[in-house]
């Protein structure tokens, strides 16, 4: 008589849009058991909108999760269906370039409502909230994590997605022999906004501006800034994010008792682009209580996996939104675990021999990524020019 193998045991810690999208893929699995650890009283995304790229959305689809996202998704209307951006000079709004996803366009959705999609599809078992890991210990074929409450939670496999300020990323390089990695500032910061799009309809409409700058997303350029524009809610919001960048130092560094998120003075961020155009100009009018953006990154890992413990997502290889599809990318490391872990033989499998092909299969990419130079794009676009 045959004895039923026990389920094997996976913690998660984090409760971002990758992370329970990764949890919701692999509680379908009956021979898996799963729980979710978020260190906040229930689920929430800070900030606002954010865009994916045609692979993006194929990752999501492979993930199982296609129908939400797409009732949740803003879409480019037609007839420009298949543009992701326009790029626009930010002195004139003259225009430079499109770039194209074909059959996907400009996709994108508010965080918070794309996180309450995924959330409410969970098993009412998974996650488990005011749970902020402090500590991780391996022991033989057991993992533990320690919480701030004094809790413990035993299990075969642990995945930190605990984002930049990961608590779980010192546990992985520590046991690797490598030096322990902070955030680092990028001397750039952003100014970010949620508007109405009428209000802003309005506005052009009062100045003369072309109404065509709203209906379809727009990126304006300008020296060591940026300003880059979407709907979301399905297209009652604009989400606007004005980017800056210092580069009087080579060494930038964020004060460390400064948040990296605080409220903005629209004077000020009104001043920082001063000399641009109407176009831009009337976005940035419309923000009148813009937030205000410190951007960190992560230099890149030796490795991602110690044992039966492994990073995801910004915990593993945080990047600046600059070097494009960081939220996509976040979603193709959930997938390569996702489908690593769900396999039907991982009962028969020593779980940190598959860890450590998900750390060979994912980190030479997001380490090569990391190194691409700001804005080039993996995903296969067309950009055609008009000069």
């Amino acid at each position: 008589m045959s004895m039923k193998k026990p389920a094997l045991r996976i913690g998660i810690v984090g409760g971002g849009i990758a992370s329970v999208a990764l949890a919701l893929d692999l509680s379908r699995r009956s021979q898996l058991e799963v729980k979710l650890f978020e260190s906040a009283p229930a689920f929430g995304e800070v900030g606002a909108g954010v865009s994916f790229g045609a692979n993006a959305v194929r990752a999501i689809a492979g993930l199982g999760i296609g129908e939400p996202y797409l009732q949740t998704a803003d879409r480019t209307p037609a007839p420009w269906d298949d543009v992701w951006f326009e790029w626009r000079r930010g002195v004139d709004a003259g225009y430079l370039s499109a770039s194209f996803a074909p059959g996907v366009g400009q996709s994108s959705v508010h965080r918070a409502d794309f996180l309450n999609t995924l959330a409410s599809r969970l098993p009412n078992n998974v996650p488990v909230f005011n749970k902020r890991a402090q500590q991780v210990e391996q022991t033989g074929s057991a993992t533990s994590v320690t919480f701030s409450d004094g809790s413990v939670y035993e299990c075969d496999l642990l995945i930190a997605a605990d984002g930049i300020k990961s608590s779980i990323r010192p546990h992985v390089l520590n046991s690797i022999g490598a030096e322990v990695v902070a955030p680092r500032f990028s001397a750039t910061c952003a100014y970010r906004g949620l508007i109405d799009s009428q209000l802003l309809r309005d506005a052009n409409r009062a100045q003369g501006v072309d109404e065509h700058l709203i209906d379809v997303p727009q990126m304006y350029l300008g020296l060591d800034a940026h300003i880059l524009t979407f709907p979301v809610k399905q297209g009652r919001i604009i989400n606007v994010v004005a980017f800056v960048s210092d580069r009087s130092t080579a060494t930038p560094v964020w004060p460390s008792d400064k948040p990296w998120v605080n409220s903005a003075d629209q004077k000020v961020m009104l001043k920082a682009f001063a000399d641009w155009g109407d176009a831009p100009r009337i976005l940035l009018e419309c923000i009148a209580s813009p937030t205000y953006w410190a951007l960190h990154d992560l230099a890149e890992l030796p490795g991602y996996v110690h044992g039966r413990v492994a990073l995801i997502g910004d915990a593993a290889h945080a990047m600046l939104s600059h070097q494009g599809q960081v939220q996509g990318r976040a979603w193709r490391m959930p997938g390569c675990s996702g489908n690593l872990l769900g396999d039907s033989q991982m009962l028969d499998t020593d779980p940190a021999a598959v860890l450590k092909v998900y750390d060979e299969a994912r980190r030479p990419r997001a380490c090569r990524l990391q190194r691409a130079p700001p804005g080039r794009r993996e995903n296969s676009m067309k950009c055609v020019t008009l000069w």
